[in-house]
């Protein structure tokens, strides 16, 4: 249950009038009062005869008693109360009752004898209320309302739990400001998915993406459309900033402006700022250090900067993790925005539900993630990635560490009680598990037609060096169909001078495997990124069957089907070899094979 308390408005009919109008707005229906100050106010919805005069004038005779000068501005209070789509459909005694709880809590009308405010609570649609109050009470003062928001969210919650109605993680004030009611019905009239504030909110976090300076920022801005104005002292210093889209206006047709900080708390100047502030390399020049130039160099770049944040973040200082998981927002950014269709949209989401884990309480100390923060930057100048080849590939396995970056990101968070973050991480990396199939599918499948083609002593010199190096995970990833993949990728790391079980030992040293799905999967990226061997397997040097180096070639035929030879032969399978059938990923097939990732 979510109240969005709105403090300060001057127009007590014209929030009535909008509330009661049922032509413009297909989800108000049956407007009505289910409960008022008094328990016997006039209902222009119900009652024929009683009017949006009446019901105005009568919650504003408190105030219009005072003498003129002594009357405030803004003098309507108001706030929704929404239910979670999941929960049942609440009667009117029900919403009635907790808009009582609501107006008690935040000091509106308190009750138990002192003097409160005028109040009616509107229900015009099944999953909310709207309640309407006049900032002055009954003898003339100012209600004690400090903070209304805060205490509305926490009756909220002791309301969900006593009506067992989905409860809502408590929040800390570091979430971005949620659009009003009139916002996302002004939206819905202009054909728009999401309202202005929130198309402004992604626009900005996008452009602040691995930016260095308050000159490229703006420049990113202005590259995305958007007007820019902003805010200068006398001495001409730059103090602020605020962006509109060219086809929101207002009644006058004048275009709707939002500060950074509405938009979100660490979207303000001073705070977008800090990102570079603590990083000397803001004041360089890109040329004066090779940076990953192509997308699949950014990609290999994201996967070590993130598998080295993994082991801040679970082990560093506070201050400093928290930088880590802001920066870790700025990489899904770019991921996101510089990847394959087939991967973007669950990438969107992904970085969309981690915007409200990258904030809390914990004030970040920027400057120690400057390697994310570069590789958010690498992956916005690497350019668009293809959804195949080595882009493609690369693609997985910066999704993959990533994966394990955000999961970590949400321990942290429920450790120190960030409930709301902790959450959203979750949620994103769900959605970075929904994006690693897609991305995964044809590297693994090249991968695993390697290992197939291997001849049955190099098979079994890889299985006892398994078995030496890992003996408790042995089995388990004998038994995974991704163990041809990792076999073809130890022999692999062999054929360019590398010890495979020194890659194995680290790569399990360096993070627990209990959790994860396909074990093989994990260890195929982790040693592709450690022996730094392409992740694609179509661009490195063939193999013959006893594992020799042969010439480069690229294959030209890959399996389509479970159980398919290159040549379009089936292979005899072995009642003793793990069917690959049961658990194939392939793109557009009857099943897609869990993900290397890890269950939360």
């Amino acid at each position: 249950m979510i109240p969005s308390v709105n403090p300060s408005g001057s127009d007590t009919r014209g929030l009535l009038y909008y509330l009661y109008d049922t032509g413009k707005h297909e989800d108000h229906t049956d407007p009505h009062l289910v409960a008022s100050f008094d328990g016997m106010s006039p209902d222009p919805g119900r009652d024929p005869n009683a009017t949006l005069t009446d019901l105005t004038q009568l919650l504003d005779q408190p105030m219009m008693a005072l003498a003129r000068h002594a009357r405030p501005a803004k003098h309507v209070w108001h706030t929704s109360v929404r239910a979670d789509p999941g929960d049942r459909i609440l009667s009117d005694e029900e919403w009635a009752g907790i808009a009582r709880r609501i107006v008690a809590a935040t000091g509106i009308d308190p009750g138990e004898g002192q003097s409160g405010c005028r109040w009616v609570a509107v229900r015009h649609a099944d999953d909310h209320i709207h309640i309407v109050a006049t900032l002055v009470t009954e003898d003339g003062h100012r209600p004690d309302d400090y903070r209304s928001g805060a205490r509305a969210q926490a009756e909220a919650r002791l309301i969900e739990k006593e009506l067992g109605l989905h409860q809502v993680a408590p929040g800390d004030g570091t979430a971005a400001q949620r659009p009003t009611s009139a916002e996302r019905h002004k939206a819905k009239r202009q054909g728009r998915e999401r309202t202005a504030r929130e198309t402004l909110r992604e626009t900005v976090r996008r452009a602040v993406t691995g930016a260095r300076s308050d000159e490229e920022f703006f420049a990113r801005l202005a590259a995305a459309g958007l007007l820019i104005r902003k805010r200068t002292a006398p001495s001409g210093d730059l103090l602020g900033y605020k962006v509109a889209l060219h086809d929101d206006l207002n009644k006058d047709g004048e275009p709707v402006f939002y500060p950074g900080t509405r938009l979100a708390p660490d979207l303000s100047l001073p705070r977008i700022r800090e990102r570079w502030s603590g990083d000397p390399a803001s004041e360089q020049d890109d040329t004066v250090v090779a940076r990953p130039s192509t997308p699949a160099a950014a990609r290999r770049a994201t996967a070590s900067a993130a598998w080295q944040a993994v082991l801040i973040v679970e082990h560093g200082d506070d201050a400093v993790a928290a930088a880590h998981i802001a920066a870790a927002g700025e990489v899904l950014d770019a991921l996101a925005t510089t990847s394959a269709a087939h991967t973007r949209r669950e990438l969107r989401n992904a970085a969309t539900a981690f915007e409200r884990a990258s904030r809390s309480h914990v004030r970040a100390v920027r400057g120690h993630d400057r390697a994310l923060r570069q590789a958010a930057r690498d992956l916005v100048h690497g350019g668009n990635a293809l959804g195949r080849g080595e882009d493609g590939a690369s693609t997985a396995m910066a999704i993959d560490m990533l994966f394990f970056l955000i999961t970590v990101a949400a321990h942290w968070h429920a450790r120190k009680g960030h409930a709301q973050q902790a959450e959203a991480a979750a949620q994103a990396a769900e959605h970075l598990r929904a994006a690693y199939q897609p991305a995964a599918a044809q590297p693994l499948d090249a991968l695993y037609a390697r290992g197939r083609r291997l001849s049955r002593p190099v098979i079994q010199r890889q299985t006892a060096l398994l078995r030496d190096t890992l003996p408790t995970l042995a089995e388990q990833i004998l038994a995974e169909p991704g163990w041809y993949a990792l076999a073809a990728t130890i022999t692999e790391a062999e054929a360019v001078g590398h010890d495979p079980a020194l890659l194995l030992s680290d790569a399990v040293e360096r993070r627990e495997l209990d959790t994860a799905d396909q074990v093989s999967d994990v260890l195929v990226w982790r040693l592709r990124r450690a022996a730094d061997m392409p992740a694609d397997a179509s661009v490195l040097p063939e193999t013959d069957t006893a594992g020799a180096r042969t010439t480069t070639r690229r294959p030209t035929t890959r399996l389509s089907t479970p159980g398919r030879r290159p040549n379009g032969k089936r292979h005899r399978v072995r009642p003793d070899e793990p069917r690959r059938a049961a658990s194939a990923h392939i793109i557009g097939g009857a099943a897609i094979r869990k993900s290397a990732l890890w269950i939360l």
